[in-house]
């Protein structure tokens, strides 16, 4: 049985900017608010509901591109990261409540604890992935309590201890704004279950994200959430009008990949349960399942799994997911704009015809 929630689509902000052919310095597209607004304007257009907003390294800031781009857009909501020991929670608890009520609840939260420990350790986190995903669950559990809590607040954990702490101003969203995590490991699934709204699965075959769904659904039953966690895919989309022409563009996005930055993307992120599922799913082949490629992968550290295919194949394979019990997709397709546009063009409707009384209104 299909879950019965409202689906909802989410589409990429490239902050590191955008290309159509990795490794291939004419194909770049240096990061620019002139970018930006092309990519949210053609997304909102599109019916994608809210942004996912980068974080690494070579991204810029994100919390101040989220909030340049809301101010910027009529309806779009941003999922933003929450990383462990970056902010104190006292004040991240005060930033998103500020951005929730100036945005009119145009907010969410994105948990991530950090694909490479290098890329930890260059920012001058000190802690382990193991650490900081104890972090994470204080840090949630302090952000739930000063946001539901009216008065003090005090907290005495292994990471922080609070005495009478308390915000203004409290949520917009009630009771909260929601949080999303997209992690492979067991220790992301637990917090996934004991805090999150939607899990975001990487791309993988059907019956690994059903098995996995019905794992995570009963670590979350312990915590009382059976019913209250949702499950979503983070994938990219390759779609053309031809699945011809859509295979001919995705393998040429990758054909002038260097093999040094097919070498830094595998050993950057190494220590990433979720990257090393990716690798060990390219290591099968080009396709996991019929339109599911597994190309971008070598290239792009994260959720490098695409569908290609033509309109009605991009849909099928997401109708796929959706008979899973998934209802939350987070999408990106290069160039960003122009893909957006083809998917709210010839794969949105598809989806609607298909999904009756659960999508927004075109």
């Amino acid at each position: 049985m299909a879950d019965p929630k409202r689906l909802e689509f989410g589409w990429f902000l490239p902050t590191a900017g955008d290309t159509t052919a990795y490794g291939l310095p004419s194909a770049q597209v240096a990061p620019s608010l002139e970018l930006f607004d092309k990519i949210v304007g053609a997304a909102e257009a599109a019916g994608f509901e809210y942004m996912l907003v980068p974080v690494q390294t070579a991204c810029w800031e994100a919390w101040i591109s989220s909030a340049m781009m809301v101010a910027r857009s009529k309806s779009m909501r941003m999922l933003v990261a929450a990383r462990p020991s970056y902010i104190n929670p006292v004040l991240l608890a005060k930033m998103i409540t500020a951005f929730d009520q100036l945005s009119g609840g145009r907010i969410c939260i994105n948990l991530i604890a950090g694909q490479s420990e290098a890329e930890s350790a260059s920012e001058g986190i000190k802690w382990g992935k193991e650490e900081r995903y104890e972090i994470m669950d204080e840090e949630v559990s302090i952000l739930k309590a000063l946001w539901t809590t009216r008065g003090p607040v005090n907290f005495d954990g292994k990471f922080y201890q609070l005495k009478g702490a308390q915000i203004r101003p409290y949520p917009l969203q009630q009771p909260h704004p929601r949080f999303y995590l997209g992690g492979g490991s067991k220790q992301a699934w637990e917090i996934s279950a004991k805090h999150s709204d939607v899990h975001l699965f990487w791309g993988d075959t059907y019956e690994r994200i059903r098995a996995n769904m019905e794992e995570i659904k009963s670590m979350a039953a312990r915590h009382g959430r059976e019913n209250a966690i949702g499950f979503g895919m983070r994938l990219q989309v390759v779609c053309r009008e031809t699945e011809k022409e859509a295979w001919d563009f995705a393998h040429g996005l990758v054909e002038h990949a260097s093999e040094a930055q097919k070498a830094f993307v595998k050993e950057r992120f190494a220590t990433s349960e979720a990257n090393r599922r990716v690798r060990e799913l390219a290591a099968i082949g080009e396709t996991i399942e019929p339109h599911l490629w597994t190309g971008i992968t070598q290239v792009r550290p994260g959720a490098g799994i695409a569908i290609v295919g033509d309109p009605e194949q991009c849909a099928d394979t997401l109708q796929k997911f959706i008979d899973l019990g998934c209802h939350s997709f987070c999408l990106s397709g290069y160039l960003h704009d122009e893909e957006a546009e083809r998917f709210g063009k010839w794969i949105m409707p598809i989806l609607r015809q298909r999904n009756p009384g659960r999508m927004l209104a075109a």
